[in-house]
């Protein structure tokens, strides 16, 4: 059973559908916050611009990991920018549910605190604009606020990114070696 799920994850470590959903899931999860900013008028905080960043950057690794699947050095590279890029965002989701549920108390003002060569926030005001503190975040559905889903979709994203960077070590003759 082990040595069947080793022999996935590597596959699928290897796989560009899987760096094709990273890709989807990025834009969708993009298009989502451009609904909620732009349709239902929810203006975005500091950690919500720092959730775009972060799922932006994971759309731009997912794409040069697609592009460079043959390259073990930057597939490897990838893999681990991925890992690095979850476990950022889960701490991200985390402020941003103690913000809305009153256990995390922080400063959480307009300054992304980005360098000055870096200001995307004045290249793509649209996107990376702060436009209001911190505080509740809008609800889904059934009950499920937008802080609650980041925190469940982050956590999934540091397990199997993780998982998928462990494997991709992995030789395949790992199936005969364990047995």
């Amino acid at each position: 059973m082990l040595i069947n799920v080793i022999t996935h994850l590597k596959n699928i470590s290897q796989s560009q559908w899987y760096w094709l959903f990273y890709i989807a899931a990025g834009l969708c999860l993009l298009a989502a916050a451009l609904y909620f900013q732009f349709v239902r008028e929810e203006l975005p905080c500091l950690l919500c611009i720092q959730t775009r960043l972060l799922i932006s950057l994971l759309v731009i690794v997912s794409i040069t990991a697609l592009l460079f699947r043959g390259n073990r050095v930057i597939n490897t590279l990838a893999h681990l920018s991925t890992v690095l890029i979850a476990s950022s965002l889960t701490e991200r989701s985390y402020q941003l549910l103690g913000t809305e549920r009153g256990f995390v108390f922080g400063d959480c003002g307009f300054n992304l605190g980005l360098p000055a060569w870096f200001a995307i926030d004045e290249w793509l005001p649209w996107l990376y604009r702060v436009e209001t503190s911190c505080g509740y975040t809008p609800e889904l559905l059934f009950g499920i606020t937008m802080a609650e889903a980041m925190m469940v979709m982050s956590v999934l994203l540091l397990l199997v990114s993780f998982c998928v960077f462990l494997a991709s070590f992995m030789p395949l003759e790992a199936k005969n070696k364990l047995k």
